[in-house]
């Protein structure tokens, strides 16, 4: 159990994530400077009492906002100095990579952060990376794509782990409000940097943070962050079950294996409903490590169709898809190459 002399916030991070399971490996800290990832970064010193493993962080500047950004920098390897904590810092041109992709900034900032991540992980040998997604994260998450559009799996919001590279990317403060984290900072006098981009009613997630939940708060339902996280634990629940389902299928229905292709017999999906077949498609996608964010619904049930149909002229034959995947059905199987 968690010392009783520690900070609340500190024994809520010691339970989520217990020190026994990550003192003795190495562990790379997401650290932005932002009140979050500080507060994860502070607690996770305290914790770290023992073990062989090392504590490093890492923060990469973006360039987007100039001079504020290298303060950003500045102000975390300082931070780390204070700490005695290793840090690896890394630069993108964000602007840059969002034109090139053709994906809005906040995309390409992700996609960023990530692969600088990964890199590091890999560099270091990092068995976890942490980063500092707050409960209030998930919630607007979950609104978020409910806006957009979202099947279940999208309702069970942010993972709490998922691969990255050969390390693990753990969330531990998913329980945490926001309010934990300001509460934790100012016990501690423990300064943070301020993001004023975060402000910036342009971007879509910060309108849902500063006006659409406050106002469902305030109109509809005082506990509406509440809702939100009970409904994506129940999504996360049932995407567990069809997940199992899924798997199932797809050892039954997988026939060739290659790094860029899959075939699929078609006979062991006759009569399965049309939702898990969309699921076992993007459990191929998973495997082969094809990306799965241009996919939309249409192109899934697309896919599920030529899959199912009873009649191989009731629905196209081939089909192009999205990150250069193309699918063709013949009369036994749905073949699957990245081109």
């Amino acid at each position: 159990m968690p010392s009783p002399a520690l900070h609340l916030f500190e024994r809520q991070l010691a339970l989520s994530w217990p020190p026994a399971d990550w003192q003795d490996v190495t562990v790379l800290a997401a650290v932005s400077g932002g009140a979050d990832s500080v507060a994860l970064l502070r607690a996770m010193v305290v914790l770290k009492q023992a073990g062989e493993g090392r504590l490093v962080a890492a923060h990469l500047n973006h360039g987007l906002r100039g001079e504020q950004s290298d303060a950003d920098e500045v102000f975390v390897v300082e931070l780390c100095r204070r700490l005695a904590v290793p840090c690896h810092v890394g630069h993108a041109a964000v602007d840059r990579l969002a034109a090139e992709a053709g994906d809005g900034l906040e995309a390409a900032a992700r996609v960023a952060r990530y692969a600088f991540l990964e890199q590091t992980a890999a560099r270091l040998g990092a068995r976890y990376v942490a980063t500092a997604h707050t409960a209030d994260d998930q919630a607007e998450t979950i609104l978020h794509r409910i806006l957009r559009g979202t099947g279940i799996t999208g309702l069970a919001g942010i993972e709490r782990t998922r691969p990255l590279g050969h390390a693990t990317l753990i969330r531990p403060l998913l329980a945490a409000r926001r309010s934990d984290v300001l509460d934790y900072l100012n016990t501690i006098e423990q300064p943070h940097r301020q993001d004023a981009s975060n402000a910036d009613l342009d971007f879509t997630r910060n309108r849902i943070r500063h006006e659409l939940l406050p106002r469902l708060a305030a109109d509809f339902n005082p506990n509406v962050v509440d809702a939100l996280l009970r409904l994506g634990l129940l999504a996360a629940e049932t995407q567990a079950v069809v997940d199992v389902q899924a798997q199932r299928l797809l050892q039954q229905c997988l026939v060739d294996d290659r790094s860029t292709s899959v075939r699929i017999a078609l006979a062991p999906l006759i009569g399965e409903p049309r939702h898990l077949v969309r699921e076992l498609l993007m459990a191929v996608w998973r495997r082969q490590g094809w990306p799965l964010q241009a996919m939309g619904y249409a192109q899934w049930e697309t896919l599920a169709q030529m899959a199912t149909a009873h009649e191989k002229g009731a629905i196209p034959a081939k089909q192009t898809l999205p990150s250069a995947i193309f699918a063709e059905r013949t009369a036994e199987f749905l073949v699957l190459r990245s081109t």
